[in-house]
């Protein structure tokens, strides 16, 4: 299917990019106000990263609902709903004073952003295919790639003047202006005559695609990279605050730096596509995220050197990039017409794997880089094992 015809495609593009970045919009811009969303709360470091899991949780739950809704309602009726959601609970998530009500919040809060992340995924799928789509996706994913940079930093900047409830006020604001940008400037890419019949009907064929050895390859790489990703998510604000004493400002900066690489390695990946299969890009950026991880352990348990932590994570961070792209694109080519439940699947191995590793790094502690780091090798190392073992036909 050939893109739509749109007076402003590059308004389009940011759309659909900034629908994808739910994740990083519901998690880096208040991650600077962790540490006071602590003590205002009353509460422990651990239950304050439980509420980055709730918001992953919602994110991986929602997406298994608004995915096959998608494929039998088409993209936007889905979209809206979600949209609504993430507007009125992250408005509701300013104004609690209890740790258990914010938890709650934050998972309906991921339900509604959910639908932004399946449906840009379903979106490009229904518009390319190849090589194309991995080209598309990469420029996506580089719209997606520029909120963690500036995310934190937007935080960062709403805490000299406010608190983090103001933060989720900026949340709410967010999904406001999104809805209006969706009734104005996306079409609906998935035509009556190519939707799933019957409700039913979709969650069969998305259930039908997890007894596809290749797909669940792609799902389950990409969800273990994802749950070292969301571990440095986790530990990072403690790590470079509490262990190193660096500023909620200088922080953000370091957490922009990495955003950048994504950003940077994700545009690398568009170019190198076509050169390379996207395959091959996908194992080389595994591995030398393990190699990264390897060192950062090393280096936690010895030496503790803060510029070899800081490259290790850059490397670790930055590769995000390429996998997020290639395991996408190879696993929604394998999809068929079920472009939804493909796209709710891969969100869910993100979402899902990495809300298990966000609260393991606040159990194990938060006074060293050790845990963070023993994680980040461990998600690593488990998506090497998924990759080069477990796989059935390409595509």
């Amino acid at each position: 299917m050939p893109m739509p015809n749109v007076k402003h495609r590059w308004l389009l593009l940011v759309l659909l990019g900034t629908l994808s970045a739910f994740g990083p919009l519901s998690m880096d811009l208040y991650l600077p106000g962790l540490p006071e969303l602590q003590q205002q709360l009353h509460t422990t470091p651990a239950l304050a990263q439980l509420t980055i899991t709730a918001s992953l949780i919602g994110l991986a739950v929602g997406q298994l609902l608004m995915g096959p809704l998608s494929d039998y309602l088409g993209r936007k009726k889905p979209l809206y709903a979600g949209l609504v959601i993430f507007m009125v609970t992250s408005f509701l998530a300013a104004i609690t004073d209890n740790i258990w009500w914010l938890i709650i919040l934050r998972v309906l809060q991921g339900v509604g952003g959910s639908a932004g992340q399946v449906l840009s995924r379903s979106i490009a799928r229904d518009l390319f295919n190849g090589h194309q789509l991995t080209r598309f996706l990469a420029i996506l994913m580089a719209i997606n790639g520029i909120f963690p940079i500036i995310s934190p930093v937007i935080g960062s900047g709403i805490l000299v003047f406010t608190s983090w409830r103001g933060i989720f006020i900026l949340l709410a604001v967010i999904g406001l202006i999104l809805i209006g940008l969706t009734m104005t400037t996306l079409p609906e890419t998935l035509p009556v005559d190519r939707r799933t019949n019957h409700i039913s009907r979709a969650f069969i064929e998305m259930g039908q695609l997890v007894g596809n050895r290749a797909f669940m390859t792609y799902v389950l790489a990409q969800g273990f990279v994802y749950g070292a990703l969301f571990s440095y998510i986790s530990g990072s604000t403690f790590v470079y605050q509490d262990y190193y004493g660096l500023s909620a400002g200088v922080f953000s900066l370091f957490y922009a730096f990495n955003g950048l690489g994504i950003v940077t390695v994700t545009k690398l990946t568009g170019n190198l596509t076509g050169r390379f299969s996207e395959q091959k890009l996908l194992k080389i950026s595994v591995l030398l995220g393990t190699v990264a991880a390897i060192v950062l352990l090393i280096n936690a348990m010895t030496i503790n050197a803060f510029a070899i932590m800081v490259a290790g994570l850059l490397v670790v961070v930055s590769l995000v990039g390429m996998v997020n792209t290639t395991a996408t694109s190879l696993g929604m080519q394998l999809s068929g017409e079920h472009a939804g439940g493909a796209s709710a699947l891969l969100g869910l191995g993100m979402n899902a794997i990495g809300g298990l590793m966000s609260p393991l790094v606040g159990a194990f502690g938060t006074n060293s880089v050790t845990p963070m780091a023993s994680l980040i090798l461990a998600s690593e190392v488990l998506a090497v094992i998924v990759l080069f073992t477990f796989k059935g036909e390409q595509s």
